[in-house]
């Protein structure tokens, strides 16, 4: 059996250390200790570049480090992403590629020439042709996507397929959802405890968290997986390159996330988990992210714009208008969607953006945005206290 196992490693700029030690001591640590102690594993991950600045901040340096070494010796692939994990297809085109390159120039600083990436991460694998055309021209090969974009989820993609995205001209593999949705390592393992023989490919693609904070997996499914003398893994790359051999499928990809459904792709609402046009706190965010993002070229000159932008990329991060989304994950450990903390976060860096704007010609603006923040603050808690309260843990 062969595994492709891609793995997307983020904690939000603007979240809590201990949230990040979390992270690192359940799970990441996890995983590199697997990749060293097997050398036979080979994966394929997207580490944030919003992530490797928080974690020199917290003095973490190890982690690098020894990530570095896997990345030097091409056990794991790098790829490219949005640094601070803004969800692009809503995003203006500008500051689609201000993250891209800022987080080529992150990744840059820590692993120097061992980046070289060929493949790309959208954050919630949130796909418009648009935004694959941006990735293409900035010099990427290939996406990883869910399998609904495939047809919108109406048939299965064959996972030996070599597809040919005809919007970009980049090349697509598709993770399966329900290997995803699970923990992949109880259905690899169910498989090759079975005595037919198998030939089969699996391609899971997960928050690298799953991997021990939000699922503890007590019989060490994963370390007995990694060892298994009849498993085989391989990084993506190579494993396009392989496949390449087959006649290309040029495909159309529809517009989605990796939590899209097929109600939503019908009614043409891929992305209402971020902008549900029912949902009054997302329609207020989006106003005042409007307004923020506008001033970026227009006080590009301002002593302050800085900070401006230093706190923008972090109040337009996908997580401020998922944690609003109110909806259940718990069936594919994850959470409940609901987190006024995390909604509110993010508000707070976009409204202390425009803030922070010296000139005196944004006095009308700045008080245009205090209203949607005011607004925003309210429906927040109001919601919270009178449907959510109780779902917390």
């Amino acid at each position: 059996m062969k595994w492709i196992n891609f793995l997307h490693f983020y904690q939000p700029a603007n979240i809590e250390s201990y949230s990040i030690s979390k992270a690192l001591d359940k799970s990441y640590y996890r995983l590199l200790r697997l990749m060293e102690e097997h050398p036979n594993l080979r994966m394929t991950w997207n580490v944030s570049g919003c992530l490797l600045v928080r974690l020199e901040d917290e003095n973490k340096l190890d982690f690098i480090k020894r990530l570095a070494s896997l990345v030097k010796s091409g056990r794991v692939e790098l790829v490219g992403s949005a640094a601070y994990h803004g969800f692009l297809p809503l995003l203006p085109e500008e500051e689609v590629i201000r993250q891209i390159k800022t987080n080529e120039k992150i990744l840059k600083k820590y692993f120097g020439k061992a980046f070289k990436p060929q493949g790309f991460f959208l954050p919630e694998m949130a796909y418009t042709p648009s935004v694959a055309m941006i990735v293409k021209k900035l010099g990427y090969k290939w996406l990883i996507l869910d399998e609904i974009a495939y047809d919108g989820g109406r048939h299965h993609p064959d996972d030996f397929g070599n597809y040919i995205d005809v919007n970009s001209g980049l090349k697509i593999i598709f993770r399966s959802r329900s290997a995803s949705s699970a923990y992949p390592p109880d259905k690899l393992m169910a498989k090759l405890t079975v005595k037919t023989a198998i030939n089969e490919t699996i391609i899971t693609a997960t928050d690298a968290e799953l991997y021990g904070l939000r699922h503890e997996d007590p019989t060490a499914e994963m370390e007995k997986l990694a060892g298994h003398k009849k498993l085989e893994t391989e990084t993506i790359s190579l494993f396009l390159k392989a496949v390449s051999k087959i006649k290309p499928q040029k495909i159309k990809i529809v517009a989605c996330s990796w939590e899209s459904n097929k109600k939503e792709l019908e009614k043409n609402e891929p992305f209402k988990l971020w902008q549900d046009k029912k949902n009054k706190i997302h329609l207020n965010l989006w106003k005042l992210t409007a307004i923020a993002i506008s001033l970026h070229d227009k006080y590009k000159n301002d002593k302050n714009h800085a900070w401006y932008y230093w706190h923008l990329v972090r109040g337009i991060a996908s997580c401020t208008f998922w944690w609003a989304s109110a909806r259940d994950f718990s069936k594919i450990f994850g959470p409940y969607a609901w987190n006024p903390d995390g909604i509110e976060r993010g508000l707070e860096d976009l409204i202390r953006a425009v803030r922070s704007l010296n000139d005196k010609r944004t006095k009308k603006v700045k008080l245009e945005a205090e209203k949607y923040y005011l607004k925003t603050k309210k429906l927040i808690w109001e919601e919270h206290w009178k449907n959510h309260w109780k779902n917390i843990d």
